[in-house]
């Protein structure tokens, strides 16, 4: 027997302006019949199309240090660059960029949202593949 991941769970300070700027960077939605608010202290984020769930629930106290679980995303249409500045236009700060680290068109970039969770912008996977066909 094995167990699916249900939900991933995100501890925040504003459960409902997290789950809000969430929706912006990654198109999730919330359930039409239950919306987020503010001041709720859960707030569910779905993807439409695969129906991953992110939860975002208030805790009193943020964990200190840096988070030991981070969100890795990989842009669908657009490139990691124009991902990361959209990102950036949209309230994300950059936390250090580690491409080229493992050679020319290697590397991620790490940014943080607004409450300090780092994120991590992967290639697309047009870029992936046009990579893979250099070589």
């Amino acid at each position: 027997m094995t167990s699916f991941v249900s939900h991933t769970t995100i501890d925040s300070t504003d459960a409902y302006t997290q789950s809000v700027w969430w929706q912006g960077v990654l198109g999730y939605v919330e359930d039409a019949d239950d919306p987020n608010e503010p001041g709720h202290e859960e707030c569910p984020i779905f993807d439409p199309e695969t129906g991953h769930t992110l939860l975002f629930i208030e805790v009193p106290d943020p964990t200190p240090g840096k988070n030991k679980i981070h969100l890795d995303l990989r842009p669908r249409d657009l490139t990691q660059q124009e991902e990361v500045d959209r990102l950036l236009a949209h309230g994300a700060r950059l936390s250090t960029d580690h491409r080229g680290l493992y050679g020319p068109g290697t590397g991620w970039v790490t940014l943080a949202d607004p409450e300090g969770n780092l994120f991590c912008v992967l290639k697309s996977p047009a870029e992936r593949a046009a990579l893979a066909a250099q070589s």
